[in-house]
């Protein structure tokens, strides 16, 4: 987190080295001796990053694919709100910054600490920053979705994965995300869906209609995720599921 208000920082300061000479906040004297205080457009900008940093660790990140898993996954145990949305993001967030330690890790070395020194200038910064992010996003893009989008932006032949812009790359990051994550949660559903037929199919023979099969499953599909340690098997799935 601390990366992204780095750069959300730098950003910042291009465009205040862009606009020279305007002050981040003004006081004017009326005619009455009183004063007034004005914020520019800087704060505005400002602010306006910072609503931007949820959305770049949703969609830049692995988190987009984390949280997909885990929502298919307490669906398919049948345990309604256990766990919470809260403890869902929570754990999709830190997971998230585990896989994406290396890349932070590159962006500190090469834009943050560089910076910092004042040895590059903003400009600089954010182009080194961006790289580490580029090369991630590239290793989990699918070819077939980066083709789509590539043709439908009519951005021609790419060469090389680093000639792919960040226009083309989002989306494209975005949709294979989308695919992994809910390829992933099939298949941890189809275990569970299996428990869930073999319970209604019990059920049914013993003319128990009445009685709902979920009622009976949830005990059993909560008790085989316990005994496989089923939530380090899920972790360790997605984490290794990442080509860092």
């Amino acid at each position: 987190m601390k990366t992204w208000l780095v750069i959300a920082g730098l950003l910042l300061s291009n465009l205040v080295q862009a606009a020279p000479g305007v002050d981040a906040f003004s006081v004017a004297t009326d005619g009455e001796g009183g004063q007034t205080y004005t914020l520019t457009i800087q704060i505005l900008l400002f602010m306006t990053a910072l609503t931007l940093l949820p959305g770049a660790l949703m969609m830049m990140t692995s988190f987009a694919r984390i949280i997909i898993v885990l929502a298919i996954l307490r669906q398919a145990l049948g345990t309604q709100n256990t766990p919470s949305n809260q403890i869902l993001v929570g754990l999709a967030l830190f997971l998230t910054l585990f896989i994406m330690m290396p890349v932070f890790n590159e962006v500190n070395q090469v834009a943050v600490q560089p910076y910092l020194a004042e040895e590059i200038d903003t400009v600089q910064a954010l182009q080194a920053a961006a790289t580490p992010f580029h090369e991630f996003m590239m290793a989990q893009t699918r070819e077939d979705d980066l083709a789509l989008f590539a043709r439908i932006g009519d951005f021609g032949d790419l060469a090389e994965p680093a000639d792919v812009p960040f226009s083309l790359l989002l989306p494209s990051f975005a949709t294979s995300e989308l695919k992994t994550g809910f390829q992933i949660g099939f298949l941890l559903f189809i275990p569970f869906l299996i428990i869930d037929i073999v319970v209604a199919s019990v059920l049914m023979s013993m003319g128990m209609m009445m009685l709902s099969p979920m009622i009976i499953s949830l005990p059993f599909k909560i008790i085989l995720f316990v005994l496989i340690d089923g939530w380090t098997l899920v972790f360790g799935t997605l984490a290794s599921s990442f080509q860092v």
